[in-house]
This record gives C-alpha cells, structure tokens and sequence, in this order.
C-alpha cells in the first residue's frame, strides 16, 4: 500500500508546497521541511536495492570524445536512467540512476527550485550561480554567443548518505553537471518542471575558466579567479545515454485539490 510510505508523504507535502495558484514562491521554512523528509528516504523505499546493483561502468554523455569510442563501445554503454514518479504543472519527482562515470552535462533551472537526496553512491557535483548583474564577453568566433560571468557555487564528490541539496532560481548553483563516481541514484523534485511555453527550457552550457575571455571588469582584490567561470550556450547534446525505466517502488496515490468559489474574491481549497 502506498498510503503510509514516504513516498506518498513526500508526494502530500509537495502539494501542499506547491500550490499551483500561489502569488509567491514557498517559503523557505517549508522547503526545509521537505529537504528534512527527503533525508529519511532510503533506496529501498523508493524499490531500489543497492546492493543487487553492478558496477558497470556508463558513458551517460560521451563528451567531445564521442569519436574515440568504437560503435561496439557505444552500443554496449550503460545508459542513465530516469524512473518517473509523479508529475503536474506544480511538481515533478523523479529518480535518475547513474553508471559509474555517466554524465549530465551542465545545465540550468530556470525560475526553478529543485531538491536533490543522494539516495546511494557518490557523485561528483560542480554548480555554478549567475553573477549579478550580468557581466559578458566577446570570444574571438565571430558567430559564437557572448560567455557570461557565473561564480562556482560547488566542485565536491557528494557521498551517501548525505544531505538534500537545494537550489533555488538564483542561488544553491541553479546550474549544475553530474558525474557518476560509483553507480548512484538521485531522487529530484522540481518545482516548477520544465516547460519551454512558460520559458523554462532546459539550457545546457560548457564552462571556461575566467582567465580564457577578459570581461569588462576586474575582479575584486580578495576575489579569486578559480572561483570563477565563463559559460557558453551550447546546443542540447545528441550524445546524452538515456533511457526511461520503470519505477518500481510504492505507488502514488494522487490527491486533488478542487478551487469553489463561494463569493467573488473568496477561494476556498478541499482536497481528495
């Protein structure tokens, strides 16, 4: 039964979280309250088992390499997988499960919150926050995009069991890349999910250091250039190793929140 399990809570909470009509972003004591749930799940709650898993080696994003790599080796690399849980216009959760040394290259979330629970393994996570106000650069392609100014945010191997992270539209390394270090798995709750109609495509990015462009300002003197990259719009990669799995663990029992309307500028909320 569904009912009971953390999965079903945490479905409950983001509902709750998340309402679709709300004037302003949850606050941040409720996302603590779900990041504090997420630190309970465990791989076996949401039908996983880490220790039958094999350690196989992945190439979830073959990278500028591609063409080193045989048709045999490709065809036989183990793919990224993402088992989907639930999804709405509010929310989506979902489980990406990683190859030891698959990638998800660098991309964004914009106007997103997102939550990530380690649920085994270890991954290596480098995010970076846009620098305010923007700051761009001309590279020396005369077709190319400007590079813009963001600041490293994380460059850490992150080891189950470990904390939920957050991040936020603008802070908590709203642009991040994935490297498998072991086989792994992440449960993730975006808030809201993609959607390219309402201007949150996903956009995905290569990173130089700071001292490859020259922006229009320097740095500050107690300001370290390491701490800084210049990143590019790149196009989706064709390369990326995915496929969808199937979510093997308790059911969601969906819930429904139906809006009546009582009196003009009166809403009141039941839920099912």
């Amino acid at each position: 039964m569904a009912k009971g399990s953390s999965v079903q809570a945490l479905y409950e909470l983001c509902k709750r979280t998340f309402l679709p009509s709300a004037a302003s972003p949850p606050s941040s004591h409720a996302i603590q309250m779900l990041s504090s749930l997420m630190d309970t799940i465990t791989p076996a709650e949401v039908g996983l088992e880490e220790e039958t898993l094999e350690d196989e080696r992945g190439h979830g994003f073959f990278g500028s390499n591609f063409s080193n790599y045989s048709s045999r080796t490709a065809r036989w690399a183990q793919p990224i997988t993402y088992l989907h849980i639930y999804e709405c216009d509010s929310f989506t959760i979902g489980i990406f499960c990683l190859p030891t040394s698959s990638v998800i290259p660098l991309h964004d979330h914009p106007g997103m919150t997102v939550l990530s629970k380690i649920l085994y393994g270890s991954l290596h996570v480098k995010s970076y926050d846009w620098v305010e106000p923007a700051c761009l650069a001309r590279t020396t392609e005369p077709f190319n995009s400007p590079v813009k100014l963001a600041k490293l945010h994380s460059d850490a191997v992150l080891v189950a069991p470990c904390q939920t992270k957050i991040l936020y539209p603008k802070t908590g390394g709203n642009l991040h890349c994935f490297t498998a270090v072991t086989p792994c798995a992440v449960l993730d709750v975006l808030a809201p999910p993609y959607d390219e109609a309402a201007g949150r495509s996903c956009t995905y990015y290569r990173d130089f250091p700071y001292s490859s462009f020259q922006g229009p300002t320097n740095l500050g003197t107690e300001e370290k250039e390491e701490e800084y990259a210049w990143l590019e719009v790149i196009n989706e990669p064709v390369n990326i190793y995915m496929r969808s799995g199937i979510y093997a663990g308790p059911a969601i029992q969906a819930c429904f929140l139906f809006q009546i309307h009582i009196r003009r500028n009166s809403k009141f909320w039941y839920q099912y």
